[in-house]
């Protein structure tokens, strides 16, 4: 007689692009900086990436307030909360983010308070962004490691480079409205465009291991 339990599982969502907006693109168009339209779809390297974002913000003299207020003014992607609602109804999960505390709380409030796991900024005392910290190196494939060693199967889904990784650790994973080159150089992943596909794929797999 099988004594094992049964498998639990645990889906791991990026945010930016899979369920809201993406935050620096909505402020490059803000300011009309063009070049804080480059985002983890473009630059695998995050570290390069925000170093760049934070020169730019601070050239041309945009706090976090700044920053917060054009935030304070996007909604989640259509759709959004009633996917996220119907997934939670059937399994447990975590939004896995690059993005920081700081901005995140507005969107999430819209989104009913899901949990989300996400790195901070250093501020200074003018209120401009100085640097950041991870909350872990990599963290999006650490969190998925974790989950694992707490023995849930994880099932994770995003759409840029920096998901790559957690996808990749996951039990199953997918892209989920991926740009074309990121869809090109890894076409061994399945790729959705509308909410109802992803779903679907996730509870046949969640629905399969009962």
């Amino acid at each position: 007689m099988d004594t094992s339990p049964p498998s639990q599982f645990l889906v791991a969502l990026d945010v930016e692009g899979v369920l809201t907006p993406e935050i620096w693109i909505a402020v490059a168009n803000h300011f009309g900086i063009d070049a804080l339209k480059r985002t983890t779809k473009d630059e695998p390297d995050y570290q390069l990436l925000m170093k760049e974002r934070i020169r730019l913000i601070n050239e041309h003299n945009i706090s976090l307030v700044d920053i917060q207020s054009v935030i304070s003014s996007l909604s989640p992607l259509d759709g959004a909360l009633a996917f996220l609602n119907e997934l939670r109804s059937v399994v447990s999960v975590v939004l896995l983010s690059d993005t920081f505390e700081e901005f995140i709380r507005p969107l999430m409030l819209q989104l009913e308070n899901p949990l989300v796991l996400c790195h901070r900024l250093f501020v200074d005392e003018d209120g401009h962004i100085s640097s950041f910290v991870e909350r872990t190196p990599n963290q999006k494939f650490e969190a998925v490691r974790a989950f694992q060693n707490l023995n849930y199967q994880v099932i994770a889904a995003g759409d840029s480079y920096n998901d790559l990784a957690m996808i990749d650790e996951a039990n199953a994973g997918f892209l989920f409205r991926a740009p074309d080159h990121v869809r090109t150089e890894r076409s061994d992943l399945a790729c959705f465009d509308e909410y109802a596909d992803l779903l679907s794929s996730i509870k046949e797999i969640v629905g399969n291991s009962y």
